[in-house]
């Protein structure tokens, strides 16, 4: 024993050094010393006793000054308790006692705090034996009842939090059945020891609380129960109702996930009750959800839609509520709520976030002249004094244009054509905005497809006046040269593409606007010139395309329809003149050889 109590005399002094190179392995070194202890006699020995004291002072003094980590903290109160319970004596003070049972419930806390049950179990075990021989101890003497009972209860308070450790440890463990055993311990001590009401409620809902992430239905519903049968045996000492309300509906949604046909009844009593207890959004919404998954009939649903309005929730809610009842095909049911919902919050300045998903639910469920109707009701508010917000009012033009782009893919160029009108009347007249400039690209595109020409360059004519530097703006006006077989227009427009291709800009319409993308377009313009039978035109936009491309690829592929369409010019030429024409092809001769070297 003397040459062991040397070595931990020897380790302690190096530990409490200020300025100790490796806490870890002195620290180690200490714990692999008193590993063995539990097989040996205990002997009491004061410099033993008196490491323990320092190491558990040294463990505080340092935790509290952020110098210890969560595990060295429990390494060193292991080590420090378990060198005191080696050295208890026969018949140890009350004092003596005293400080086992405070070091051992610690050192048990700070390993459950480490996510080690195994290691707590051994020193909450030591801490009830030390609590058991104090009780024994108090109960022997002949003081006055009212020492006895103050130091019973001082017992008593020690051993409920003590318990409640090992009930916590137990349900770390997956071991329910003892964990069970302890709380009924903790709950039988309530009558003498009100005030932890509310710390036992609050124990069992942490176990819920976890059982149910580890998707253990059955220990969890147990758990939430027993928290809200403790939190109402004393309301005065009880957690309190928006407490006790969030366990229950923490319940109801475990019998929810477990299984909703099979605990309907029970999943829907603990919301009932929570809404009891203390009415909350969440609540509302849980039993709806509840009466959903279970198939509740439609009077008990809009009974609970009723309740939602009366509360006073939320638009969002509210909003989320009509998404939930579409999702469980309820149809009429959300139509019908929605309706009631925009009048509700007529006078809100976020009514247009209802509005705006009643037009996005009638789409979905394929009812397109219900939801024009409605996006036309929605236009006259907005001129009439009830605009809407700047965010619903993204998400309707976000909608329309999906709407539109979907028709046009389609080939239903005036269904397409309408829906981009649509969003055109959200925009005031002389607006200047580059989604303007988009918006009249596409309107344009839908009426050359209709061939209603003057009305497609009147949008270009807007697009142009929202965002000239453009590169799509630009390549629309040549679209429309194209059409009108304007050579000059064409080869301004083309002229500007190539110098747009080459300049660096910011603009978030531009930014996709690579250079592949450019000679795609110039590409396109080529196409697009020699199926309306521009050769001419055509020609120029392939000079653009090689004048104004790094891509060597895209050069040559010019460079050969070049040659190709000036040999069919040629072809066509008088003979007298075809010597002369020779000459147009040695620029783009010149300039193969140069991308080819």
């Amino acid at each position: 024993m003397e040459q062991f109590a040397s070595t931990v005399k020897t380790l302690t002094d190096d530990l409490l050094q200020k300025h100790l190179p490796d806490l870890d392995e002195a620290i180690e070194k200490l714990l692999f010393e008193v590993s063995g202890l539990d097989a040996l006699p205990k002997i009491p020995h004061t410099q033993l006793e008196d490491c323990a004291i320092q190491l558990w002072n040294w463990s505080v003094t340092k935790n509290a000054g952020g110098g210890l980590s969560k595990v060295q903290k429990a390494k060193v109160r292991h080590v420090a308790c378990s060198l005191l319970y080696c050295c208890e004596p026969a018949n140890p003070t009350e004092g003596a006692i005293r400080k086992q049972i405070l070091m051992a419930s610690k050192t048990g806390r700070t390993w459950l705090d480490c996510k080690n049950p195994q290691m707590a179990d051994h020193f909450l075990r030591l801490a009830v034996k030390s609590l058991e021989t104090l009780y024994s101890q108090l109960m022997s003497r002949g003081h006055a009842a009212s020492d006895i009972n103050s130091s019973k209860a001082d017992v008593e308070k020690d051993l409920l939090r003590i318990l409640s450790c090992q009930a916590e440890s137990a349900v770390s463990q997956r071991n329910n059945e003892e964990a069970m055993v302890y709380m009924q311990r903790c709950k039988d001590m309530l009558q003498r020891l009100p005030k932890d009401t509310a710390y036992l409620s609050l124990m069992c809902y942490n176990f819920g609380v976890e059982t149910y992430n580890l998707r253990m239905f059955e220990d969890s519903a147990f758990w939430l129960s027993q928290s809200y049968d403790i939190g109402k045996t004393n309301v005065k000492y009880g957690p309190g109702p928006e407490v006790l309300a969030k366990g229950l509906r923490l319940l109801a949604t475990v019998y929810l996930e477990w299984d909703c046909q099979r605990f309907q009844e029970k999943a829907l009593n603990a919301v009932v009750l929570a809404n009891k207890e203390c009415l909350s959004t969440s609540g509302l919404y849980l039993k709806i959800r509840i009466l959903l998954r279970s198939g509740g009939p439609d009077t008990h649903i809009r009974a609970g839609l009723d309740e939602m309005l009366e509360a006073q929730v939320s638009l969002d809610v509210c909003l989320s509520t009509v998404k939930l009842l579409m999702s469980e095909d309820r149809e009429m049911l959300a139509f019908d709520y929605l309706k009631r919902v925009c009048q509700h919050f007529g006078s809100s300045p976020d009514l247009g976030t209802a509005l705006v998903l009643h037009v996005e639910l009638l789409l979905q469920k394929g009812k397109g002249l219900l939801g024009k109707q409605k996006i036309e009701d929605i236009i006259t508010g907005h001129y009439s004094g009830k605009q809407l917000a700047p965010d619903a009012l993204t998400s309707l033009h976000v909608m329309l244009w999906d709407q539109a782009s979907k028709q046009f893919e389609a080939g239903n160029y005036s269904e397409a054509l309408q829906w981009y009108n649509y969003s055109l009347s959200f925009f005031k007249a002389g607006q200047i905005e580059p989604n303007l400039a988009k918006l009249q690209r596409n309107r344009a595109s839908c009426l050359l497809q209709l061939e209603q020409l003057e009305k497609a360059k009147e949008a270009i004519k807007e697009a142009e006046r929202c965002d000239p530097e453009s590169i799509f703006t630009q390549f629309s006006v040549y679209k429309i040269a194209v059409q009108e077989n304007n050579v000059e227009k064409a080869a301004e427009a083309l002229n500007a593409v190539g110098r747009l291709s080459k300049t660096s800009v910011s603009s978030e319409d531009r930014l996709l606007v690579s250079e592949s993308s450019a000679s795609y377009l110039l590409s396109l313009a080529a196409q697009i010139a020699l199926e309306n039978g521009g050769q001419e035109t055509a020609i120029k936009a392939l000079e653009v395309l090689c004048e104004n491309s790094k891509d060597e690829g895209h050069v040559l592929m010019g460079l050969r329809c070049l040659v190709r369409l000036v040999f069919s010019a040629l072809e066509k030429s008088a003979d007298e003149l075809r010597d002369l024409n020779m000459d147009v092809l040695l620029p783009y001769l010149k300039l193969g050889e140069q991308v080819s070297n």
